[in-house]
Order: C-alpha cells, then structure tokens, then sequence
C-alpha cells in the first residue's frame, strides 16, 4: 500500500493541535571553532526541549542528495519527495497570488548583476530592497507583454526576487534554467531537455536578453536570471489526507505556494519573525495544524555568514516558550535541509530534529544539535515518515489492522 494512502485510511478526527516549526536550512557544518551555528548558539529553550524529546536526524529526499527547498518540505509534509515533484516556479508564482492555468509554465527570477562578457557578478543584486525589486518590475511589466505570441505577466517578489508565468500554445516546462548558479561565471541559457521544450527555451532566452536590453541603466539589478520551470501538478491535497484544518504562517512567497498548492491555508504573518510567532498565536484557535516557517536561518547560510545564522536560531530559541505556552499536543522543530555558512549553499546533510509530545520516550540529549541528534532514538529517518510520526503522537492515526 502506498504510505500516503495508508496515511488517508487510518486518519482521523480529533481536537488535538500539532506544530511543525521549519527553521529552513538549519542544519550546518562546523566552523574553525569545530561548532555549527546551531551547536554554537545559545539556546536554553531548544536545549531543554531536547532534553524532553526523541530526536534525530532527518534524510530529505536520500544519502547525498542535496534537496531544494521545495522537495524538502514536501517530505515534511508527509509527501515522498521522489514521487512528488513540484517546481519551484509555479511555487513562487502561486505565493504572489498568480492565477496559473494548466500549460502555463511559471519561473522564480532574480534580479542580478551582469557584467562585460555576459559574467554574473552578483547573482542576487546585492539583495536589494523589496521596493526597489517592485519599481524595476513594474517597468518591465510596460515593455514586456509578449514574446513570439507568449503572454508574459510579471510579480514582485521579496527583495530580489520575482516571478513570471508564460502563457501560450506550445510550451513545455521541460527547459534547464537559464541561470550559471555561481557568480564569477558566464550567463547560462535555457535549453530544451525535451523536444518539444525547444519554443518555451526560446522564449525564455529572449525574456532574459530583453531584460538585459531594458535594465542597462540600472546600478545594481540590470539583468535577471530564470530558474525552477514548472507548471500545475497532481497532488492529494493535506485537508483530504489527514483531515486536519491545516495553517501556514511564513513569510516568503515560494512557502507560501508550497502549503497552496497542498491545500493549506495560508496565514499572512508579515515579514518578521516575531510576526510568525505573534500570527501563531492569533491563529490558535481556529486550526489543528501549523507549519511556521523561518526563512532567515536559510538566506544567512547562503550569504557564508556564520554569525548572522547563529543568531537567527537564537532569536528563535526566544519564542519557544510562547509556543510551549499554546500547549500544543505535539512540537516538531527542524530544517528542510541544511544550509552551512561555510559552503553558502544548500549540502546534502541530514537536518536535525526533535518531536515533544506526551508520548514520546525521552532521550535525555543534552542539547539540540546536529551531532548530538545524530545519536538520538529517532536515528535517521526518510523525512517523508516525519508526519505518520506527528499523526500518532497526535492520537490522530486509528489502528492498521485488526
């Protein structure tokens, strides 16, 4: 039988409340000090947590594969990553609030820096602000409607990021990205992986270009990059599955799509991480199932800063007692993959995690870290087998079997 629909036939109906808190990219590598961010934060509230949980270590998709953010939550969600497959394009796209048709096929953008010889300076703009990112799109959107009988439509997304959705007879998502994925490198262009990805290839390469031709003057964001080519999928949706009223509080577009698409309702939170917690507490009432999502932890990974990460976990480990205050019936806390400041990129390492519940079988561990979780009770584990875990502590799973 297959897992998820084992999941649907034994789930059931109760009043109890279940919190998943994704700090994103979590898990580190250690410094010259021998610690990562997480084991060398101080964090008395996780700590203690810890102490009274069943932790482990969590495989996002499998042995040495490094997961995108995309895969590593839908192995959280309960959804084996290897089967379910959801772009990140039409994540983002659908996280701005884009209406996407079936043979759309949507991208997630960066604005970036281009230099002589077609090099990728700066492959995020320096970050630039949310408004800046917004002005520049709103003047893309009065140049570029169209591109060989392909609608074009344009979202601003968070700081450099955007999102764009073409419509039209013809296209396949099946197109490598048009994105080298290192700076100092020249631009890469999309190309077909399948014969019929060859106009949708065309199209984006002449996107890029004519961006490229209308952002010249720009200091900063005066090219862009195109990734994640993807369009509607088949999924079972969460609600169905496991019959919870299910709420996503997170402050990123591409999460937010992520929880849409799986049928979550999304819970504007703001763009802070008190604004997280302070949603959750609002929230209380009116859902069983919270995923909290923390995007910071992530982006100062993939910015090689150690410190700034460190920090992010520790401003966390502040609101934990908040949580505890809800008295949830279960508390997951974990990443969707790490995300080391050493190597300013997603790697392929388990993430850590703990499970509190009533019902769990303590082990003792003496703080929440990747190594320290790595000899806890729970082991290693398919990150897709987390949410059968969370069900039963939950005393939502009936028996299988007589």
């Amino acid at each position: 039988m297959d897992h998820l629909e084992m999941l649907r036939g034994l789930s059931v109906e109760n009043n109890t409340k279940i919190v998943l808190l994704v700090l994103d990219g979590l898990g580190g590598l250690p410094s010259p000090d021998g610690m990562t961010e997480l084991e060398s934060a101080s964090t008395p509230n996780l700590d203690l947590l810890a102490s009274r949980s069943e932790t482990g270590l969590l495989e996002m998709v499998d042995t040495g594969i490094t997961p995108g953010s995309g895969p590593g939550h839908l192995g959280l969600f309960g959804y084996d990553p290897r089967k379910y497959l959801i772009g990140r394009g039409i994540l983002e796209a659908i996280g701005v609030g884009a209406e996407v048709l079936p043979g759309d096929v949507c991208a997630r953008g960066n604005f970036c820096t281009w230099g002589d010889g077609d090099i990728i300076i700066d492959r995020r703009a320096g970050r630039i602000e949310t408004v800046e990112s917004s002005r520049i799109v709103d003047r893309l959107r009065e140049t570029i409607t169209g591109i060989e009988g392909v609608k074009v439509r344009l979202y601003a997304g968070i700081e450099h990021r955007f999102a764009v959705v073409f419509s039209g007879d013809g296209l396949d998502d099946r197109v490598s990205d048009a994105d080298p994925q290192a700076e100092g490198k020249p631009m890469v262009w999309s190309r077909p992986l399948a014969p019929s990805g060859d106009k949708t290839a065309r199209v984006i390469n002449s996107f890029v270009k004519t961006v490229r031709e209308c952002l010249a003057d720009e200091k900063k964001a005066n090219g862009c990059l195109l990734r994640g080519f993807s369009g509607t999928p088949a999924i079972p949706l969460f609600p169905d599955l496991y019959k919870m009223r299910s709420a996503a509080i997170a402050t990123y577009p591409m999460y937010k799509g992520l929880a849409r698409i799986v049928g979550m309702e999304v819970v504007e939170a703001g763009r802070t991480i008190e604004g997280l917690f302070n949603t959750l507490r609002s929230s209380w009432e009116h859902y069983d199932y919270f995923f909290v999502h923390v995007k910071y932890t992530d982006s100062r990974g993939e910015d090689g800063d150690f410190d700034a990460k460190r920090d992010v976990i520790e401003r966390v480990d502040g609101f934990v007692p908040e949580v505890l205050l809800l008295k949830p019936d279960v508390l997951v806390v974990t990443g969707d993959h790490s995300t080391p400041s050493v190597l300013g990129a997603h790697s392929w390492h388990p993430s850590p995690f703990l499970l509190a519940s009533p019902h769990v079988r303590p082990d003792g561990a003496p703080a929440f870290g990747e190594r320290v979780c790595a000899r806890g009770s729970m082991g290693i584990m398919h990150a897709y087998k987390l949410m059968g875990l969370m069900l039963a502590h939950a005393g939502r799973l009936a028996k299988y079997g007589a």
